[in-house]
């Protein structure tokens, strides 16, 4: 795992449903709204591969 520049872990793996900048981010690259995706977030978890592959099917 990653770490920030003040030391403190980094976790890719997950999206953050609390920040808008990452819920932004995975709506635009998936194509679909923010409240999908945190829809999505509540009903898979915050697994980034969870969240990515109900998204698309």
């Amino acid at each position: 795992m990653a770490t920030t520049s003040r030391g403190r872990a980094q976790d890719r793996a997950k999206v953050a449903g609390g920040q808008d900048h990452e819920v932004r981010y995975e709506a635009k690259k998936e194509g679909v709204s923010k409240v999908e995706v945190k829809d999505t977030i509540k009903k898979v978890g915050n697994s980034r591969n969870k969240v990515e592959a109900d998204l698309k099917g």
